[in-house]
């Protein structure tokens, strides 16, 4: 526990699994929302609220835990967050009325908030040449979400649904322990004695930390409400049964987890600018294959009437999804990336607000899928709406970024520095040299 390196390991580690079990709780809904769907007879736009509700509270403790970070450290404040989501969790076993389980999903979702408590402690364990990569592996806890899938339908077919809230808060109440006694802090990579809570929030008056923010809104909004989403969708598209939903569900889930380290390796190489962009074009062209309904059609021909089906087959469907959770992967690293490169100092104020644009994203998102099949009757409208959200983070990007940068490799940032480098002076520019 002495050594510098091994202090370091076991940091990383530990809030890498921490992160994962909480994100794992934050989704538990994706798999519990459809036993508890068929008993309460609910409608795709209320399941779509049920799945969503504890992603809202998640979203919104972000930049008050990210600034509650800054200030006390990250060991307390994610201790402290692990523990008070055991209670609420376990009581869910006991809920019977729709509006309690939408009660209790809101505190349980404080779980979700665990991200820029856990970013922003990680990051200031690391240089800037290795943060991308050290925040790339805290950031594949998302897989949280594909253990989930495997962990919650066995809990289902072994008992009732009744099981998996009781388990995953004993889960969650020894890895709040395990963390506790396994990693350290350093009271240097507090900020409540050098920054003002004033001087901390200045840095969101700069339009990039927005841009930050509709980026993320995809690659990490669109991964969660598809995470809480597909389960029920390979369910009622392809008639699967649950426990085989959830496994080609996790085919997203776990990708779009686990190879964040991979994206954040590719951002300190080539830059988060590069690997953005390429991430937001990949998810375009997915979306817009995805979107496509299954379709009937009859062509008159000269021998009478030809019928075809146009649609994805459930293994093309799973493919695309893959290759798309990959791109999601990547971008939810590179994001982080630009945050970690133009806010060294306000890195837990400016994670917390992306984040929290990233988990309201997350939260509208499941909602208005469900709106949109009462609305049509067609399926697949949920990945025409993200067709659409991703539409716009390629054109802002085109006009904010690629005019001004070239597309491959590193670019110093100071040639068109945000406002942080104001708030920040010299340490902005000595921050973006690489």
């Amino acid at each position: 526990m002495t050594q510098p390196r091994v202090r370091q390991g076991l940091v990383l580690g530990m809030s890498t699994l921490a992160f994962t079990v909480c994100f794992m709780v934050w989704m538990m809904f994706a798999v519990l929302g459809v036993p508890i769907k068929e008993l309460l007879q609910l409608n795709e736009t209320q399941f779509g609220l049920l799945v969503a509700t504890p992603v809202l509270t998640g979203s919104l403790v972000r930049l008050p835990l990210g600034l509650l970070t800054d200030r006390f450290g990250g060991r307390i404040v994610f201790f402290l967050l692990m523990l008070s989501c055991v209670l609420p969790l376990y009581l869910i076993t006991y809920a019977s009325a729709y509006w309690q389980f939408l009660v209790l999903g809101l505190f349980v979702g404080l779980a979700g908030g665990s991200f820029s408590v856990g970013i922003a402690y990680v990051a200031k364990w690391f240089d800037q040449d290795n943060q991308g990569f050290a925040m790339g592996i805290f950031g594949a806890g998302n897989a949280g979400s594909a253990l989930t899938k495997f962990l919650a339908p066995a809990l289902i077919a072994a008992g009732s649904w009744h099981l998996v809230p009781k388990v995953f808060s004993a889960i969650l109440f020894i890895t709040a322990l395990l963390f506790w006694f396994l990693t350290a802090e350093n009271k240097t990579h507090r900020s409540a004695s050098g920054i003002p809570l004033r001087e901390q929030l200045a840095s969101l008056k700069d339009p990039a930390v927005w841009r930050y923010c509709q980026y993320y809104s995809i690659v990490f909004g669109g991964y969660v409400a598809l995470a809480l989403w597909m389960t029920k969708y390979y369910v009622q598209e392809y008639g699967f049964s649950l426990q085989s939903a959830a496994l080609l569900a996790a085919c997203f889930s776990l990708p779009g987890g686990v190879l964040r380290a991979v994206g954040g390796w590719m951002s300190d190489r080539w830059g988060a600018q590069s690997v953005t962009w390429w991430v937001l074009w990949v998810s375009w062209i997915c979306l817009f294959l995805l979107s496509y309904p299954q379709t009937q059609l009859q062509v008159q021909t000269i021998n009478g009437p030809l019928d075809l089906h146009i649609g994805l087959s459930p293994t093309l469907f799973t493919v695309l999804l893959f290759v798309m959770g990959i791109a999601f992967a990547f971008g939810k690293a590179s994001v982080f990336k630009y945050i970690a490169n133009d806010y060294p100092k306000n890195m837990g104020a400016v994670s917390g607000i992306v984040g929290l644009a990233g988990g309201l994203g997350g939260f509208v998102l499941p909602i208005l899928f469900g709106a949109l099949v009462d609305l049509t009757g067609v399926r697949s409208s949920c990945f025409m709406l993200m067709y659409g959200v991703v539409w716009v983070s390629l054109t802002w990007m085109y006009f904010s970024e690629m005019r001004r940068r070239p597309l491959l490799g590193k670019q110093p940032a100071v040639a068109i520095a945000p406002f942080s480098s104001i708030v920040q002076g010299d340490e902005y520019v000595r921050s973006t040299k690489a």
